[in-house]
């Protein structure tokens, strides 16, 4: 029997010539992730282990994200831990505030990943890395301790979903919407510990972004991880950023796979997870009597530069509804430039809104956004949980950029083409 994507990569990465799903193996791995939040309690682990050195210093990376600049002592206290074993172990990849920006989005941005890879990140949504056709999964910090010190950690290697792409997305729809349309058709845990790998001629009618978008939330149906194939697209954005050999996989012909599910993105509409499930998904349509609170745009599912673009063309000359409050995150240092120089940053505080620095604060109740009880918030964030973004009374809808800043302007939840 063949093999899919993700089991190629994981067995060159183990040094066998085949693996099967529900293998354990050991893999060598290619980058090590962790932020301020992991990143300190896998140093203690590390310390704890005996470990005196790292496997590579230029394979780790440590981005201060989630509550830099601090918030609080506490998170002045993590971040302070994770620069001095960066200081300590000369380690490359190391991003503080002035540098750092939202880890799934920075990385990509940087060329730390490369189709082929794999990589662990004491994050869950370190999954992202599947849009450039690597593998790449979330982990505990107690792994990413021993991965810092060891360079390989082990898998138990995932059975498979093939998700049929055909056809083309209509306007204003775009990849968060197909991660909700396709969570919804699942749900949460339809993918437990398998491999979500897309495929099907609507693959090239993705844009990086899109991939990067739906990779991201491969989570969020319980997957362990979800995977592109590599293509003119990922080609075009790997060129000038990635500086080292790679190799792109390709699943096999007989590979098995649990199921199929075919999606024609020409049917997915704008899409909204309803609370607390991200599986809840609903037609934008179907949002006129939710009034809202307020909107969140950015985080490391859409922070990216056409997530400002999109959030940008339907605000320009336009204000949020008396009442909401609106918050804009370019999710690093280079997408924050340009959206001040293409003038985006100004169509957002004509409008009323607020940009921060990078951040992941609001998307996990940290800072910058906090709810109250009872109040509503539209976020193109990727989880609504009870209580995840703040008190355990609020609610967060899930969205595209387009569809909250829509419903920025109109009030309530709406579809981009009714304001």
């Amino acid at each position: 029997m063949g093999m899919t994507m993700t089991q190629k990569i994981l067995a060159k990465h183990a040094g066998l010539d085949s693996v099967r799903a529900g293998q354990l193996i050991q893999a060598k791995l290619d980058l090590v992730l962790g932020n301020d939040i992991t990143t300190p309690v896998a140093i203690n682990e590390f310390e704890a282990a005996g470990f005196d050195k790292v496997f590579d210093k230029s394979r780790i990376a440590m981005v201060m994200d989630h509550f830099a600049p601090n918030k609080d002592i506490k998170s002045a206290t993590q971040c302070k831990q994770c620069r001095t074993f960066a200081r300590r172990f000369d380690i490359d990849n190391f991003y503080d505030v002035g540098a750092m920006g939202i880890e799934h989005a920075l990385l990509p941005e940087l060329g730390l990943v490369a189709p082929g890879e794999t990589v662990i990140g004491a994050d869950s949504h370190t999954c992202t890395y599947g849009a450039l056709g690597a593998f790449s999964t979330g982990v505990g910090s107690t792994d990413l301790g021993a991965a810092m010190g060891a360079g390989e950690t082990w898998f138990k290697v995932p059975s498979a979903i093939k998700v049929y792409l055909t056809g083309k997305m209509k306007p204003y729809v775009s990849g968060k919407d197909v991660i909700l349309t396709l969570i919804g058709m699942i749900g949460v845990d339809g993918a437990r510990y398998q491999s979500l790998e897309f495929t099907g001629p609507g693959v090239a009618n993705l844009t990086i972004y899109d991939r990067l978008t739906i990779s991201n939330m491969a989570i969020e149906a319980g997957g362990k991880n979800g995977i592109f194939p590599v293509d003119d697209v990922t080609r075009a954005y790997v060129e000038g950023r990635v500086n080292r050999p790679w190799t792109a996989f390709e699943a096999d012909e007989d590979a098995e796979y649990e199921r199929t599910i075919e999606i024609d993105l020409s049917q997915v509409e704008c899409t909204v997870a309803w609370p607390h499930l991200p599986e809840n998904a609903h037609s934008a349509r179907e949002g006129k009597d939710i009034a809202i609170d307020q909107i969140v745009i950015g985080s490391c599912t859409n922070g990216q530069l056409p997530d400002m673009a999109a959030a940008a063309e339907i605000l320009k000359g336009r204000h949020l509804a008396p009442g909401v409050r609106g918050i804009i995150i370019p999710a690093t240092q280079s997408v924050y430039r340009e959206c001040i120089h293409r003038g985006y940053t100004d169509i957002f505080l004509d409008a009323g809104c607020i940009v921060s620095t990078p951040t992941c604060g609001p998307c996990l109740g940290g800072y910058m956004g906090i709810l109250a009880a009872g109040e509503r918030c539209v976020s193109s964030t990727n989880r609504n949980f009870v209580g995840r973004m703040g008190h355990v009374d609020s609610e967060v809808y899930l969205a595209s950029p387009a569809v909250a800043a829509a419903s920025g302007i109109a009030g309530h939840i709406a579809h981009p083409d009714e304001i």
